[in-house]
């Protein structure tokens, strides 16, 4: 499908074509002037749609069997925000719509954490998390360089270290931000962003990369810069609409800067 034009906003810079002009590829990146997406001591990746695409429903079958077990109910996610939002965030919009209050389903959401984490993890085998394009090299890149590396992530905490590992990047991160300790994306950047400065120093750069506007949102929110990955479902010019201090179709596009 042929990409929508972009009009670039103020104070943003296109850059030249990434990729060997010869190659025939019309990738670009933008860019806000003057950000040097290299210059962070520390970087906060979303998983879901920025690391990886999950290829199995393990995840999504732990959710629905957890709240069949813990609620009675069959989980029906129609209507509710899914993209960029936090799997806590995912049940409570579920609740909402089916007409629970919360006074009724929160006191049980530790016991659905529980069961949802330790059915995937008994289930890990199943997991085929596919990368996204030249994640593995940049991720061996940036940690090469010596850079913090954390996750920041609207998955439960359990869930999201076992679709890491299960691509083998598990041990390049040093710390992790997740739902089942703050249901708010915005509160989970914060928490992450304050980790990676308790890790380095106070006065850390830190940056965000993720694929929705939500991303984007919760680290404008924080005052983090953020690169924005055209890797989930959102197009570059979609993504561009929320202003991101850089927009990239890919972290192959990052590489070719390195």
């Amino acid at each position: 499908m042929k990409k929508s034009a972009v009009n670039l906003k103020s104070g943003w810079v296109k850059e030249s074509n990434l990729n060997d002009p010869d190659s025939g590829s019309t990738a670009s990146i933008f860019s806000a002037a003057g950000f040097d997406w290299r210059a962070a001591d520390a970087y906060l990746f979303d998983i879901d749609g920025t690391l990886l695409n999950s290829r199995d429903a393990v995840h999504y079958r732990a959710m629905h069997n957890a709240v069949k077990e813990i609620y009675g109910l069959q989980l029906d996610v129609t209507g509710v925000p899914i993209h960029g939002n936090t799997d806590v965030g995912i049940l409570r919009g579920f609740m909402q719509k089916s007409g629970v209050v919360e006074s009724e389903w929160l006191p049980q959401l530790g016991r659905l954490v529980d069961f949802i984490s330790a059915e995937v993890e008994r289930n890990a085998g199943d997991l085929r998390p596919q990368l996204c394009p030249s994640v593995q090299e940049l991720i061996e890149e940036l940690h090469s360089r010596g850079k913090l590396l954390g996750v920041a992530s609207g998955n439960l905490e359990r869930v999201g270290w076992a679709k890491v590992a299960a691509c083998g990047l598990r041990q390049y991160f040093a710390f992790g931000s997740f739902s089942d300790q703050n249901e708010r994306r915005d509160d989970i950047l914060s928490h992450a962003a304050g980790e990676a400065r308790r890790m380095s120093r106070p006065d850390a750069k830190v940056y965000v990369v993720g694929d929705t506007p939500a991303d984007i949102a919760s680290a404008q929110a924080n005052q983090l810069p953020v690169i924005a990955v055209a890797t989930g479902i959102y197009e570059p010019h979609e993504l561009l609409a929320y202003s991101p201090e850089m927009c990239v179709p890919c972290c192959t596009d990052l590489l070719t800067q390195i």
